[in-house]
């Protein structure tokens, strides 16, 4: 192989081990934490737990079917006459038949409201006004098909759920505000679905903005998986310490020299770093779940597929068994410290 080739391939060799050994301060602030405990317990660290949890179902299982709606031509342009017939050129231009399933839904958001008007606007003896106003049931009975369709199976939204393995940094939380603002702004569009309320085309077309947003991110399943590999971690920790509770000697007129370190440990790596971390991951989760209970909600037709998914992360069985973690984990310091007469939330040097 020529010099100058070889120069590349150990140069692109490098740069992927540098991507590949990328520092992930929580992990790594999980993982030394649990190794510190394990040295002042003299004891070996635990190995690094492994974290499986469920995935998001296949985009094939999530989609829902909606019957496809044809209007005759010269139908389609006596609705010229309430401003819908533009939208429906539109819809079936070239670009319009290969749509997103983000503008799709724009356009069905603009389809609804262009009926709405048709309705106000056409004369009460109109021979189409039947079938606009057959049609407008029919529309509203498929809108939240086309939101979960969207939500499920449109690529930038699927991507925010899919689990994306690498938790996030400390501090560091990519995405959380436009993901939090977008599932805001969806969770107002199914209410007024719901409700039978019309979408105002301003608000259909801020779903082409938010999309925009959130697409370079993968917001929330990131943030699960940063909740489990916490939980994992943390509980590899406190079953380390408490199967070495015995070592940790304390009493009166006793060498307390290990409690004093294992304290050390507690205030510099958990209090200090970890804690505020789990802190912000919870307030995060709890601020999105609102949205997502609602948005989520498997319709029937994909319930069995999608349960798995929903149960843990929207219904709160991950975030539970993380809080769980936590108190466990706490509950032995408070035990530990009660026990040594050290006093909780102050550091020994």
């Amino acid at each position: 192989m020529p010099y100058r080739q070889l120069l590349v391939v150990i140069l692109v060799f490098t740069f992927l081990a540098l991507i590949g050994c990328e520092d992930n301060s929580a992990e790594d602030s999980l993982k030394t934490y649990n190794e510190r405990l394990a040295n002042v317990l003299d004891v070996s660290p635990s190995q690094a737990p492994d974290t499986d949890i469920p995935q998001l179902a296949k985009t094939r299982e999530l989609a829902l079917p909606i019957e496809d709606i044809r209007i005759g031509l010269l139908d389609a342009y006596e609705l010229r006459k309430c401003g819908l017939f533009q939208l429906i050129a539109e819809r079936n231009s070239v670009l319009g038949k290969v749509q997103d399933k983000t503008h799709r839904f724009r356009y069905e958001l603009l389809f609804m409201d262009g009926l709405e008007n048709c309705l106000e606007t056409l004369p009460q003896d109109a021979d189409i006004l039947v079938d606009i106003k057959q049609l407008h049931q029919l529309k509203q009975q498929q809108l939240p098909i086309y939101l979960w369709n969207m939500l499920t199976t449109g690529e930038e939204w699927r991507k925010q759920f899919r689990i994306y393995r690498r938790a996030f940094t400390l501090g560091n939380f990519p995405g959380s505000v436009e993901n939090q603002e977008a599932m805001r702004y969806l969770l107002a569009i199914h209410t007024a679905l719901m409700n039978g309320e019309t979408v105002p085309p301003k608000q259909a077309e801020r779903l082409l903005v938010f999309q925009q947003q959130i697409h370079t991110h993968r917001y929330f399943g990131q943030l699960v998986y940063s909740i489990a590999r916490s939980r994992d971690w943390l509980n590899s920790s406190t079953r380390l310490l408490e199967s070495n509770e015995s070592r940790i000697i304390c009493g009166t007129n006793r060498n307390q020299q290990k409690a004093i370190y294992l304290s050390n440990v507690f205030h510099r790596f958990f209090a200090s770093d970890i804690q505020p971390y789990f802190a912000e991951l919870d307030s995060q989760y709890r601020q999105i779940q609102i949205s997502l209970q609602v948005l989520l909600q498997p319709p029937s037709a994909v319930s069995t597929k999608f349960a798995p998914y929903y149960q843990s992360y929207i219904a709160g069985e991950l975030h539970s068994s993380f809080r769980e973690a936590i108190i466990n984990h706490v509950k032995f310091w408070q035990r530990t410290f009660k026990r040594c007469q050290i006093k909780l939330g102050v550091q020994i040097e």
